[in-house]
C-alpha cells in the first residue's frame, strides 16, 4: 500500500491546520465556560452567608385566608401566616392572660413599624412573620385552631415539649414556661406580595437578635 508524505519542509495541509484551528477554539471555549462558572456562582448568596443570615424572600401571593407556611432564615424555621379578620379581631380585645400583651420586651427590632399596641405585631396586620421557636427550651410549637385544646381556646401556638401557648401574634400565655413572646424577624415588604425577611428596606439590622430565640 503506498502511503502518501509530506516533506518538512513544504507547505501546511489546509485540512490539517483547520482541524487544529477547530480543536484550539473548543479547547478555548471550554476553559472560558469553566472559567465563568465559578464568577456566575459567587453572584449568588453562599451557604456560609445564608447560615450567617443573608435575607431571604417569600412570595404570600398563594397564601389563603388562615393558612401557615415555614420558610427559613438563619437555619430557624420562620412562620408565616395569612390571618383572617375574625382572627384579627380576636387579637383586638383586651386580654389578661397574656405575659407581655404590647410586646415591651425586644422580641422585635425596636425601629421596625409593628402594631404592638393592638397587639397585631405586624407591618401588615394580615400576615404574621414569626420566628417559629419556642423561647422556653428552644422546641417547635405546633398550629392549633381555635377550639382545638378547648371551647375557650381562640386559636393559636401550642409548644408539645413543655406546654407553652402563644396566642396568634406569637405573644405568650401566662403561666406557659416559656418567658417571652415569640421574636418577629426583621422584615419588609420588596413588592405587594413578596416579603424579603432578614433586613429592613433600609438594609439595617442584618445583625439583629431577640433577647431569647
Amino acid at each position: 500500500m503506498r502511503r502518501e508524505t509530506r516533506p518538512s519542509g513544504g507547505a501546511p495541509d489546509p485540512e490539517r491546520r483547520a482541524l487544529l484551528t477547530r480543536v484550539t477554539a473548543a479547547a478555548g471555549g471550554a476553559a472560558l465556560c469553566g472559567a465563568a462558572v465559578p464568577f456566575v456562582s459567587s453572584m449568588w448568596p453562599s451557604a456560609r452567608a445564608i447560615a450567617a443570615g443573608a435575607p431571604v424572600h417569600f412570595d404570600v401571593g398563594g397564601l389563603g385566608e388562615g393558612e401557615l407556611a415555614t420558610t427559613s432564615w438563619r437555619k430557624k424555621p420562620v412562620w408565616i401566616m395569612r390571618r383572617t379578620q375574625a382572627q384579627l379581631k380576636r387579637l383586638a380585645d383586651e386580654r389578661l392572660d397574656l405575659r407581655d400583651p404590647r410586646s415591651q420586651t425586644p422580641q422585635q427590632p425596636e425601629q421596625m413599624k409593628l402594631h404592638l399596641a393592638d397587639g397585631v405585631r405586624a407591618v401588615n396586620p394580615e400576615y404574621l412573620v414569626l420566628v417559629g421557636i419556642c423561647t422556653h427550651l428552644g422546641c417547635i410549637p405546633e398550629f392549633r385552631k381555635a377550639g382545638s385544646m378547648g371551647a375557650e381556646w381562640p386559636g393559636g401556638f401550642y409548644c408539645p415539649c413543655h406546654g407553652s401557648k402563644y396566642d396568634l401574634s406569637g405573644r405568650v400565655l401566662s403561666g406557659s414556661p416559656a418567658p417571652l413572646n415569640l421574636p418577629v424577624p426583621p422584615y419588609y415588604f420588596k413588592t405587594a406580595s413578596v416579603i424579603t425577611i432578614g433586613e429592613l428596606r433600609d438594609g439595617g439590622d442584618l445583625n439583629w437578635h431577640p433577647a431569647i430565640w
